[in-house]
């Protein structure tokens, strides 16, 4: 069997991926940057789906030599219309042109698109593009690894004093581990069960609370109390997580889990003769290792990290661009008034800058690097033209060295996957 799949570098399509190749199959992994995908030994094709290139059948043309089958793990939880249109219904669409007559293809939707949402909006479109074909709508997918959803339901379980939970916590959700959906995803393309849309996921159901708390047990921390949040001010809370771009925790995210992710996967299961484990099951098929806790609570941190430094950079650029001269001119003596100036206008049009991007999480690899660069400048600037301020009493210089590793760690978390 030859695969070729698109989103292969995200959190279900890593799975798939790996599934299928360790069953035999050669697989060909589509992703925006598939360097690492590369290196882990899988035959790649780079292509932005956004990009227009995409959307024409000759770019897919190939890649798809006749019997290449397609599965689809590709898909936005958050853009612009532009970005949905593109990714969940012209690239698709054109891959699909581009296949040989009969080959086969599975789509990954999701469950729960009746709400009126452009996640649910756009996902019914691709639905509609794979007309004919097998389409699964996996509910709640959890791994050994982790990634968006999952990773903010271990980050809340991790959380100390109390364990949040949307309203009364009694939302259900019987979720799937992602190796069982790749099975599924395997047993399609050998003998498709028909069209669908199929409903994916585990034979257990659980309540929020209760995955809260299996979380925590899983992680090796002791029970405490839960933090019911009410749903207005949880929807607020996931309306900011859009304004600053914090990833899982948006109103798309809040609004599944006031709902909770139920799927009724008996009809697939008895057409696929497979049967998941339960979720009570495979959580424990392996210890959590102290990575699962550092990243456990360090994700909730990450976005802190950003907005902490963005304050930063934002109060830097206020003082170089709006305080007077003669408050800080007598610190930097050693350079003629009109350089002094110009420099901290400058810097503070630099900081400005920086101050943006954080807050918009723009590039973060490339944004940290240039913070890692400007401070350096800055601090080896001010040394040679000013070492006195290494004695400041309110730390002017030696502040840099806890904001140095503060950029560090930023750096370190700008990767999820």
């Amino acid at each position: 069997m030859r695969v070729l799949i698109l989103g292969a570098d995200g959190f279900i399509g890593r799975h798939i991926a790996f599934h299928l190749r360790g069953a035999g199959a050669e697989v060909i992994a589509q992703a925006r940057d598939p360097r690492r995908l590369a290196r882990m030994g899988f035959a790649v094709v780079a292509a932005d789906l956004a990009d227009p290139a995409c959307h024409d059948p000759a770019f897919w043309h190939p890649h798809l030599p006749p019997g290449t089958c397609l599965v689809n793990a590709a898909g936005l939880l958050t853009g612009s219309n532009a970005a949905f249109a593109a990714v969940h219904r012209d690239a698709p669409r054109a891959v699909l042109a581009a296949l040989s007559p009969g080959a086969r293809a599975v789509h990954i939707s999701a469950v729960g698109l009746q709400a009126d949402t452009r996640f649910a909006r756009w996902r019914r479109e691709t639905e509609a593009v794979f007309d004919g074909h097998t389409i699964l709508r996996p509910g709640l997918v959890l791994a050994d690894t982790s990634y968006g959803g999952s990773s903010l339901l271990r980050a809340l379980a991790a959380l100390p004093l109390r364990t949040p939970v949307i309203g009364t916590g009694d939302q259900p959700f019987n979720p799937i581990h992602a190796t069982d959906l790749a099975r599924i995803v395997q047993a399609c393309l050998v003998a498709p069960p028909g069209p669908g849309p199929w409903d994916v996921g585990g034979p257990e159901t659980i309540s929020q609370a209760d995955l809260s708390r299996l979380m925590r047990r899983w992680l090796g921390l002791p029970a405490q109390p839960l933090l019911h949040l009410p749903l207005p001010l949880a929807r607020r809370l996931g309306r900011l997580g859009d304004v600053l771009r914090l990833g899982p925790l948006s109103a798309t995210s809040v609004a599944q889990l006031e709902t909770g992710v139920r799927a009724d996967p008996a009809p697939l299961l008895a057409a696929t003769g497979l049967q998941p484990q339960p979720v009570s099951q495979f959580v424990w098929a392996r210890p959590a290792g102290t990575q699962d806790l550092w990243q456990a609570r360090l994700y909730l941190l990450k976005p802190l990290v950003r907005l902490a430094l963005a304050l930063i950079w934002a109060v830097s650029a206020l003082l170089g661009l709006g305080l007077p001269g003669p408050s800080f001119l007598p610190a930097v003596a050693a350079l003629p008034e009109p350089l002094a100036l110009l420099l901290a206008r400058g810097g503070g049009l630099v900081d400005a800058a920086l101050a943006l991007a954080l807050l918009r999480n723009w590039q973060p690899r490339r944004t940290a690097l240039a913070q890692l660069a400007v401070v350096a400048a800055y601090t080896l600037g001010l040394t040679l033209i000013a070492p006195g301020l290494w004695l400041d009493p309110f730390g002017g210089l030696l502040k840099n060295l806890a904001i140095l590793p503060l950029i560090l760690v930023h750096l370190a978390l700008a990767e999820e996957r």
